[in-house]
């Protein structure tokens, strides 16, 4: 995956990280490009895309499955969508304020539902301290 801004994505609720390979898609060249072009190996447990504003995706010319959360302002989960093939496109919520792209069975294998409470830091910000977190 490309080296853009990184970060991680961790489950509050439940403990646990979701992403600690984190990229942000917060420009519209970022965002269209999304993880078109990468591969099932690149994209795997501990990655993760933040794509920031969105609303829905697709996974048109994808190559694999993802989950999706979709995510309200104060980053609580308002829907997920599991495994999602190549080729469909995901419902598009009007409040939703941004959507984490995870590799397919990452919110089942985390315990993550909705509701629960994400903590996300990208760039300098997710360089400082994160003793804060528990992972289980």
């Amino acid at each position: 995956m490309r080296a853009d801004k990184t970060g991680y994505a961790f489950n509050l609720t439940r403990q646990t990280f979701l992403a600690t390979q984190l990229r942000v898609a917060d420009t519209h060249w970022r965002r269209l490009v999304g993880l078109l072009g990468t591969s099932k190996q690149e994209f795997q447990s501990g990655a993760g895309l933040w794509i920031v504003p969105c609303h829905g995706v697709h996974t048109l010319a994808m190559r694999y499955p993802i989950d999706v959360l979709y995510l309200d302002r104060d980053n609580r989960v308002l829907r997920m969508e599991q495994g999602v093939r190549p080729w469909r496109v995901t419902p598009v919520l009007v409040e939703c304020a941004t959507v984490i792209e995870l590799p397919a069975h990452t919110a089942w294998s985390t315990g993550t539902k909705e509701g629960d409470q994400m903590e996300i830091k990208a760039g300098e910000e997710a360089q400082h301290d994160t003793s804060h977190l528990r992972a289980s």
